[in-house]
């Protein structure tokens, strides 16, 4: 079990309270897309990803950008309890989509990147050390089902 400073806890929660899901998810994944090409293979169905411009018009790319982040958003609902809250996808990610683990990680990077341009000076470097945590912590539980 993780243990949470109540800076941690209140820091997570805010933050995914004042970002634009419908903006940040699709920038984050199109970054991540762009930036770490070899991640495009699990997204065969989206068509056209020929090039960086394609990949952020991209509407599939947009949708499943905003669906990533509600998947966060159950990890910070449920703080104590984050491994079994991915066990289902951790399974989904490993035994049927063979997605390569370390591409969580990836997706995190590009994360915190658009984060950090969003909010700005209030994305100080305490604020990005809590949102490194949970997503370290919710890398770890998806990855759970690869050890």
């Amino acid at each position: 079990m993780v243990e949470w400073t109540d800076f941690e806890r209140t820091t997570i929660t805010s933050i995914f309270a004042k970002i634009d899901y419908d903006k940040v998810g699709p920038k984050a994944l199109s970054r991540c897309l762009v930036v770490y090409p070899w991640t495009q293979r699990y997204f065969g169905n989206f068509g056209n990803l020929y090039n960086a411009a394609a990949i952020v018009g991209n509407k599939m790319v947009a949708a499943h950008g905003i669906v990533v982040l509600h998947g966060l958003e159950r990890g910070f609902n449920n703080l104590d309890n984050i491994r079994e809250t991915y066990a289902e996808l951790s399974h989904l990610h490993s035994e049927k989509l063979h997605v390569d683990p370390d591409n969580f990680r990836l997706f995190a990077d590009c994360l915190i990147i658009v984060l950090a341009a969003e909010l700005g000076p209030a994305f100080n470097a305490e604020v990005q050390c809590a949102c490194q945590k949970f997503l370290n912590v919710v890398m770890s539980a998806l990855g759970q089902q690869y050890h």
